[in-house]
């Protein structure tokens, strides 16, 4: 079976994970359900590659995940048992409850659910009936997601079953108990974990009022993971449902939680994700929390006493003076860059800052080295600290510091253009490097010919 012509160029793009190509070629005239020297559809190596991405291309392109293999599975069963969400979600395509008949679904939801119950190693040794251990690796699922990868007797699979039996509940619109999801998300509680995340996004997806009110009853749960997912989940819903009634449903409960939470780690989410909402107790809820002994809560605190568009009363603003001294720097950083357009504290925000920018932590120092290179102080300390950070290990500092001074037409800035050195990939649509083009178009040509 040679590598010439469309079916073999398609093979061999196959095997190098080159997705583009394989649309290239698909778009041509492929043949999407073309065959490897074994028999099996390029399908079914993509799948066993655990790619994702030309998976997605090939059944996109006309590739049948249901086509019937000598063995009698189909590829979209070999990608149930790989066990990767995102090479299972590519493979079972739009709409699958139109395409499978009742049967097929109702194995299909068995076998997820039987994977996820035994678990991957369990289910491993036995098919294999090997006696060692099993080796484990954690490994990226999908663009942002990690699942473990477990390898025993010759046999792979990811431990991502609780995410492929939710998103296929949800595809045949099995409406599971929103308890029972929220359990089988905090199994692994973190929220980059394809259980997790697939639990979360599939509950926004069901916009009932009833989904709603399951969901964030859990911020009683005696355990941190299940509030951390109600906090995850009103997020993320945050980002889809823009409309005024659960605006103000999340805002007033989220008002509520931080009322009542005990927890530093989750009284600080919760702070964070109110402040991204509207309320009327904002500021209030902010002086409460001011002077809380987890320095992760203060850090959040300088954005409730930040309100848009609302004066700032003497007691939020004695209380952000109080955070610029705080003997935790992020507090104080927070406190700085919170307040930054507050021409009234300006002087207090330039001495933190530049006492950040001296200091030994260089994400610190990076972050006050930003700040500073877009604070309104036109003092000359702001400049000669921003020329000091050109000799920072750091280039994002560094450049930071360049744009600072170009902001400024300091005449230090063709040096500090200098000290930033090559920025490479990834800065085309940076502002600070076009900062640093558009000074040194300026001075090449001061009559803007």
């Amino acid at each position: 079976m040679g590598e010439g012509g469309l079916d073999g160029r398609l093979r061999s793009a196959v095997r190098a994970g080159d997705a583009e190509a394989v649309r290239d070629l698909l778009d041509t005239g492929a043949d999407p359900d073309a065959v490897d020297a074994n028999g099996l559809p390029v399908l079914c190596v993509a799948v066993a590659a655990y790619d994702d991405p030309v998976a997605e291309a090939l059944v996109e392109g006309g590739a049948d995940p249901d086509r019937v293999l000598p063995d009698g599975t189909t590829p979209l069963w070999h990608a149930l048992d790989g066990g990767s969400p995102a090479v299972f979600s590519a493979v079972l395509g739009k709409e699958p409850r139109l395409r499978l008949p009742e049967a097929t679904r109702e194995r299909l939801l068995a076998s997820a659910r039987s994977w996820y119950e035994t678990g991957a190693a369990e289910e491993l040794r036995r098919r294999t009936d090997a006696t060692g251990p099993a080796v484990t690796v954690r490994v990226q699922d999908g663009a942002y997601d990690w699942v473990d990868q477990v390898s025993l007797g010759g046999l792979v699979a990811r431990a991502g079953h609780g995410a492929i039996l939710t998103s296929l509940e949800w595809a045949f619109r099995v409406l599971t108990p929103v308890d029972e999801l929220v359990a089988r998300a905090v199994r692994q509680p973190h929220q980059d974990h394809v259980d997790w995340s697939t639990a979360c996004w599939i509950l926004t997806q069901r916009r009932s009022f009833e989904t709603w009110s399951a969901v964030v009853a859990h911020r009683h749960d005696p355990d941190r993971a299940p509030r951390r997912f109600v906090l995850d989940y009103l997020r993320t819903r945050g980002f889809f449902d823009t409309s005024p009634y659960y605006e103000k449903k999340a805002s007033a409960l989220l008002a509520a939680w931080a009322a009542e939470e005990t927890d530093g780690e989750i009284l600080a989410k919760v702070l964070d994700a109110f402040t991204e909402h509207d309320h009327p107790d904002q500021e209030a809820i902010g002086l409460r929390h001011a002077g809380h002994p987890d320095p992760r809560v203060r850090r959040e605190v300088p954005y409730a006493l930040s309100v848009d568009h609302v004066p700032r009363t003497p007691a939020a603003r004695a209380a952000l003076l109080a955070l610029m001294r705080d003997p935790d720097p992020g507090v104080r950083l927070r406190a700085c860059t919170a307040s930054i357009r507050d021409d009234d504290l300006l002087p207090e925000i330039t001495r933190a800052l530049l006492l950040l920018a001296e200091g030994p932590d260089a994400d610190l120092r990076g972050a006050a080295a930003a700040a500073l290179a877009g604070s309104p102080d036109p003092a000359p300390a702001v400049a000669d600290a921003l020329a000091a950070l050109l000799g920072d290990d750091d280039q994002l500092v560094r450049l930071e510091a360049a744009y600072g001074l170009a902001r400024r037409h300091d005449p230090r800035t063709a040096e500090a253009i200098e000290r930033v050195g090559p920025l490479g990939d990834g800065f085309e649509h940076d502002h600070r490097a076009d900062e640093l083009w558009r000074w040194r178009w300026r001075r090449e040509d001061p009559a803007g010919t």
